[in-house]
């Protein structure tokens, strides 16, 4: 990972810029009016062609060229100036992105976990690059409405290896979800956890936390009943269990539009699995999803699960052949991802 530090330049297109002393540190004032060519296919529908008398200002950083913007003022798409590789940036403060990159710095390079290419730093903010991604998880298995068990094996597979490299390493990731996770690949076979920014480093052995920080969809019993601490690992696998849950099924465990009626389901931890799944798939979901912390298996113990060795093309013959009324996963709007009830 190299660290760089360069004063942004800014490159005025289609004409000179209004302000000719804009401070490209501020990179919310980018003005992009050309078609996005974003990762993401729930982003918005691109930009009107541009008038003549209008202006389209980038930034140089370094050897970079920062785009338009692909979430708030603070995502931005990125190009290599020399060999024309498409990266994303992320912008922070330049007083806390240590801070908030802590968990990237102190794991080891894992091929399931996104890697900082490179961080240039301004006089104000931190530009930080990563490697493109194609597509997300949730959008992914929403498009597919399910996923058949062999899938689901090999891509679970490589979302658990990230999150046990992490607690492996002491890292406690606390808003898992689906989303989080995106393909390496246009095959889509490859997933990686996109940022590590909501983690949190133990300072030890002891995993006990006290905030309750996530998404309803994916939040444990205990952080729902508790006031004091909770373990940040098993609240992680409970996570784990609903994604794989969501996976096969094609809808969360625990579904409801009111929250608190949401939370009621989640703390009893009554959910139904389909017939239509493997004994195996069962097991390794109901090991996951248990009330009781300490009754659930670790990140570790779940790689080593006899359903990631199923023999999947006898699977096909057997089990699954049932058809069942498609359930939808939930979007971005009914989705409680985008605003999570904890902080």
């Amino acid at each position: 990972m190299n660290i760089q530090r360069s004063n942004p330049i800014s490159i005025t297109r289609y004409g000179r810029s209004r302000n000719k002393n804009q401070d490209f540190e501020e990179l919310s004032s980018i003005r992009c009016t050309e078609p996005s060519q974003s990762f993401s296919p729930n982003l918005g529908s691109p930009s009107p062609p541009e008038t003549p008398n209008s202006s389209h200002c980038v930034s140089c950083i370094g050897k970079y060229l920062l785009l338009e913007p692909l979430e708030g003022d603070h995502v931005f798409r990125a190009v290599h100036l020399h060999s024309g590789e498409e990266l994303l940036c992320k912008v922070f403060d330049i007083r806390c992105y240590q801070e908030s990159l802590a968990p990237c710095f102190c794991l080891p390079i894992h091929s399931n976990i996104n890697q900082i290419a490179e961080i240039i730093l301004g006089e104000s903010k931190a530009y930080v690059f990563f490697e493109k991604s194609h597509g997300d998880m949730h959008s992914f298995v929403r498009t597919c409405k399910k996923l058949k068990e062999e899938e689901a094996a090999r891509l679970f597979y490589q979302i658990v290896s990230a999150v046990a490299h992490c607690h492996d390493g002491g890292v406690v990731l606390r808003d898992l979800k689906l989303r989080k996770f995106v393909f390496n690949d246009e095959e889509r076979t490859k997933v990686k956890l996109e940022s590590l920014e909501d983690a949190y480093v133990l300072s030890g052995n002891d995993d006990s936390l006290s905030d309750k920080h996530g998404c309803p969809a994916y939040v444990s019993p205990e952080i729902l009943n508790t006031n004091g601490s909770y373990s940040g690992k098993a609240a992680d696998v409970w996570s784990l269990g609903v994604m794989l849950y969501t996976m096969l099924v094609g809808r969360y465990p625990f579904h409801d539009i009111e929250p608190s009626s949401l939370f009621s389901k989640i703390r009893r931890g009554q959910f139904n699995i389909p017939e239509t799944l493997s004994p195996k798939a069962k097991c390794l979901i109901r090991s996951i999803l248990r009330r009781d912390p300490a009754e659930r298996l670790t990140s570790q113990e779940i790689l080593d699960h006899p359903w990631f060795s199923t023999d999947f093309n006898a699977l096909n013959s057997g089990y699954g052949a049932k058809e069942v009324l498609d359930q939808l996963v939930p979007d971005v709007n009914m989705d409680e991802e985008t605003d999570p009830f904890f902080n």
